[in-house]
C-alpha cells in the first residue's frame, strides 16, 4: 500500500508548477553562464580602429555593446506577444503563455548550442532572441508561473505563496550556477569548452517544455471568506486598502507601478553591467568564478523569503518594501568600489533583502483586481517593467562605456541613487493610507 500511495504522491507533485521551475531554472542557469563565456572569448579581439581604448577596454566595450542589443530584443520582442498569451490565460487557457514561452526557451538554449559547435557569428543569437521574445520570453512566462500560483492560494496566504515560488526559483538558480562553472570546463576531445554544459540546458529546457504539455494543471483556490478578503488585506499589509476592483484606489495602483518601474530599473540596469563589469580587470572572472557570482545572486532568493517570513508579523507590505529597496540601494553603492573578488561577495551581502520589493508588489496589485484580470495585471506590471528596460538598458550602457576611464562603478552609484527614487512613491502610500481611513470613517459616520 505504501508504494502506490507514494507514487499517487509524487504524481500530485508533478502536476504542479514546481517541476517546471525547477528545470526551466536550472536549464536557464547554464544558459546564463555559457552565453557569458561565450561572449567574452568571441570580444577578446574586438578593436576600435578610430578610438584609443586598450585592450581590455575594446573587449569590455564590444560585451556591452552586444549585450545591449540582445537585451533591448529581448525586452521589446515580448510585448504584443505577452499581451496576447495574457488575454488567452484570462479566459481560460491558463498554461497557454508557459508553454509558448517554454518553447522560446528551449529554441534560444539550442541556438546557442550550435553557436558554440559549429562556431557560427555571436550574431546569430540577435535571431534567437527574437525567437525568444516572439514566444513571450520570461514575461509571459513569470506572470503565468505567478498566475497560477495566485489562483491556487487564498489572498491572506497569497504572498506567502508568491514568495515560496521564488525561493525555491532562486534554491534552483543557487544550486544551477555553482554547478554551471565546472560543467563549462568540460569537454572532450572533439568539442570545445561549453558543449557539455550547453547540451544539458537544452536537454532540462526539453523537459521543461514537454512536462508543461503533458503533466501540468490548473488549480484554482476559493477564499473561504470573500466579502472579508476583498475588502481588506491580511494583518500584514494594514498599510493598504484593498476594496471591491469597481472601487479601486487607482492612485496607490499608479504609485506601486512608478515603484516597481523604477526599482526594476535600478536592478536591471546595474545587474546587466554587472555580468560585462567582473570580466574586466582587477576581477578578470574565470568561469568557475561567473558560476559562484550567480551563485551568490541567488543566495538573495533565501535570504529575501527568510526576510519576510521574520518581517511580515510586525511590520507592513510597505515597510516590507521599503526594507528591500534600502538593503539593494546600500550594497550596489558599495559595488562602486569593489576591486578584488571578496569586496564584491561583502558587498552583495548587503542585498540580503532585495528581492522582497517586487513580489511584494505583485502581491498588492494581484489583491486589489477579480481573478479574470490578474493574468493581465501582473503581465500589465511585467510589461512596464520591460518598457522600462527599453531605456534603461542603453542608457546604463552607455554611461558605463564613457565612465570607463575614470569611474567603472559609476553606473553601480547611478543605480543607488535610483532605488532611493523609487521609495518615494511608496512612502506615499505609506502616508496617504491612514489619512484615506480616517476620511472613510468619517463618511461613514
Amino acid at each position: 500500500m505504501a508504494l502506490p500511495s507514494l507514487c499517487l504522491t509524487a504524481f500530485t507533485v508533478l502536476r504542479h508548477i514546481e517541476p517546471i521551475l525547477v528545470l526551466e531554472q536550472l536549464g536557464s542557469t547554464f544558459f546564463d553562464t555559457g552565453l557569458q563565456m561565450v561572449v567574452k572569448d568571441r570580444c577578446a579581439n574586438a578593436t576600435y580602429p578610430d578610438t584609443h581604448l586598450s585592450r581590455g577596454d575594446s573587449q569590455q566595450k564590444a560585451m556591452s555593446d552586444f549585450y545591449m542589443i540582445y537585451n533591448l530584443i529581448i525586452r521589446f520582442t515580448p510585448i504584443l506577444p505577452s499581451m496576447l498569451l495574457a488575454w488567452l490565460s484570462d479566459r481560460g487557457w491558463r498554461r497557454t503563455p508557459i508553454v509558448v514561452s517554454l518553447s522560446g526557451y528551449l529554441v534560444s538554449r539550442l541556438v546557442l548550442l550550435l553557436v558554440v559547435l559549429f562556431g557560427l557569428p555571436l550574431e546569430v543569437m540577435y535571431g534567437a532572441a527574437v525567437l525568444f521574445g516572439l514566444s513571450g520570453g520570461y514575461c509571459a512566462f513569470w506572470s503565468g508561473v505567478m498566475t497560477l500560483a495566485s489562483l491556487g492560494s487564498t489572498a491572506t496566504e497569497r504572498s506567502k505563496v508568491l514568495m515560496k515560488v521564488e525561493l525555491l526559483y532562486g534554491m534552483t538558480g543557487l544550486v544551477g550556477s555553482l554547478v554551471s562553472g565546472h560543467l563549462f570546463l568540460l569537454y572532450s576531445s572533439s568539442l570545445g569548452n561549453g558543449t557539455i554544459l550547453l547540451s544539458v540546458s537544452t536537454l532540462l529546457n526539453l523537459l521543461a517544455f514537454i512536462h508543461s504539455i503533458v503533466l501540468l494543471q490548473v488549480k484554482q483556490v476559493s477564499d473561504p471568506e470573500p466579502e472579508q478578503d476583498a475588502n481588506v488585506l491580511s494583518h500584514a499589509s494594514i498599510d493598504v486598502t484593498v476594496e471591491a476592483p469597481a472601487r479601486i484606489d487607482m492612485v496607490n495602483v499608479v504609485l506601486l507601478f512608478a515603484a516597481a518601474v523604477l526599482y526594476s530599473s535600478a536592478v536591471g540596469g546595474a545587474l546587466e553591467i554587472l555580468a560585462v563589469f567582473v570580466m574586466k580587470e582587477p576581477l578578470s572572472w574565470t568561469a568557475t568564478q561567473v558560476g559562484y557570482g550567480n551563485a551568490a545572486g541567488c543566495m538573495i532568493f533565501l535570504t529575501s523569503f527568510l526576510g519576510v517570513i521574520a518581517f511580515r508579523r510586525c511590520v507592513s507590505d510597505v515597510l516590507l518594501i521599503l526594507i528591500g529597496m534600502v538593503s539593494f540601494a546600500s550594497g550596489i553603492y558599495f559595488l562602486s568600489f569593489v576591486t578584488a573578488t571578496y569586496q564584491f561577495y561583502l558587498a552583495r551581502s548587503l542585498n540580503l533583502f532585495a528581492l522582497i520589493p517586487l513580489p511584494t508588489i505583485r502581491s498588492l496589485l494581484s489583491q486589489q483586481v477579480p481573478a479574470s484580470s490578474c493574468g493581465t495585471t501582473l503581465t500589465a506590471l511585467q510589461l512596464s517593467l520591460k518598457v522600462g528596460g527599453l531605456a534603461y538598458t542603453p542608457a546604463f550602457t552607455k554611461i558605463y562605456q564613457r565612465t570607463l576611464d575614470w569611474f567603472p562603478g559609476f553606473v553601480f552609484m547611478l543605480s543607488s541613487i535610483l532605488t532611493v527614487l523609487a521609495m518615494i512613491p511608496v512612502s506615499i502610500i505609506s502616508w496617504r493610507s491612514p489619512r484615506r481611513r480616517n476620511y472613510e470613517r468619517i463618511q461613514g459616520d
